[in-house]
């Protein structure tokens, strides 16, 4: 095993080759470097060789589903993730292939919100320390619902709420939890009054008795088994006050300046609450006597530092030029990747940084 920097070195360089990009302002990459970036992540998240904080603890996943009849998996919880430990126990490939496929599913939607910023560079430069290195290598199953989630916010931001639910179901097939978002719909409600004000309203409450059969089928079922294990057991998250700080931030600076931001009326009102969701969450982090159920939900506020990160240059705030933005957030997102490697109490089990691929 390799000691010291080397061990960070994977991780390093693929930071420095987002950032090198970002720093030099390119403003948009094309279908070639989307397909290069949709493989280089995937492998980096599928291939890895135990590493992440879950690694061994999702094994036991495919024990279960070994040999049993795929109908008995369609009746699990959270059955996308169960379908694909059962491909990968069953068919070959095991927890790699399973791990792949999670990698797919969340890069997929993490680069579609990315190319729709003005700085898909620098919006991406900003995902990799948190969200790609310990959300999608340690937690696959909520990886994956937040990669599914950036696709649904897209649709919600074009009025898409259809594609919205339907991304939004898919996602709580790998983790209940997204359900919270079903929430959003209601931002893209204009308070003036008009035509299209009515009919939105009325296209919003045709969609309750969607969101209430996701609620039944899906959460209604683990309520009292949440309700135990995370709130009643008063489970402690470790780092989860930096995890809500780091959402904390953002969504302050865009509370507080987002006209500056110039985003469509809608946009800004889905980016509101979410980054309401933010402060609400700061503030259950002191009250509420659980911190795993305010962590677990702040996961899918992450998106924040991505949209309000990587169009924070373009809004001169405190009349920094817009490189000089980019540079300050930059080595920020640098400071965020190695302060966690080199001193989070979990780091250890992201290193040394191990892929199937590689000859170490």
């Amino acid at each position: 095993m390799n000691s010291g920097a080397n061990r960070l070195i994977p991780y390093l360089l693929s930071w420095a080759l987002l950032a090198w990009n970002a720093l030099g302002g390119v403003r948009r990459w094309g279908p070639a470097t989307n397909a290069a970036l949709l493989v280089f992540f995937t492998l980096l998240i599928g291939l890895r060789n135990e590493v992440g904080g879950d690694w061994f603890n999702y094994l036991p996943n495919l024990d279960r589903v070994q040999g049993i009849p795929l109908g008995e998996v369609l009746e699990q919880d959270e059955v996308g993730y169960g379908l694909l430990n059962w491909v990968g126990a069953n068919w070959g490939g095991g927890i790699f292939l399973v791990n792949t496929l999670c990698g797919l599913f969340f890069s997929l939607g993490l680069l579609k919100l990315c190319r729709a910023q003005p700085r898909p560079w620098l919006a991406l430069t900003l995902a990799f320390p948190y969200l790609i290195v310990v959300v999608a290598m340690g937690y696959s199953r909520q990886g994956v619902a937040i990669g599914l989630e950036c696709l649904a916010l897209l649709a919600l931001e074009r009025d898409r709420l259809l594609w919205f639910i339907g991304w939004v179901a898919l996602a709580a097939t790998f983790h209940k939890t997204v359900l919270i978002l079903l929430v959003l719909p209601a931002a893209t409600l204009n308070t003036k009054a008009s035509s299209s004000s009515l009919i939105r309203l009325v296209r919003l409450l045709a969609l309750v008795p969607a969101g209430y059969g996701l609620f039944a089928t899906l959460l209604a079922s683990s309520l009292d088994q949440f309700q135990q294990g995370y709130i009643e057991a008063e489970y402690q998250a470790d780092g989860a006050l930096i995890r809500v700080v780091l959402c904390l931030l953002p969504a302050l600076v865009f509370l507080m300046a987002r006209r500056r931001f110039q985003l469509p009326p809608q946009q800004q009102r889905i980016w509101s609450l979410l980054s309401v969701g933010a402060v609400v969450a700061a503030i259950g982090l002191v009250t509420v006597a659980s911190s795993v159920v305010i962590d677990r939900l702040a996961l899918y506020l992450i998106p924040l530092q991505i949209v309000v990160g990587s169009r924070l240059p373009d809004t001169q705030l405190l009349s920094l030029a817009p490189k000089l933005w980019t540079l300050v957030l930059i080595v920020l997102s640098l400071a965020v990747l190695l302060v966690w490697l080199l001193f989070a109490n979990f780091s250890y089990a992201w290193l040394p940084y191990r892929n199937l691929l590689l000859p170490f």
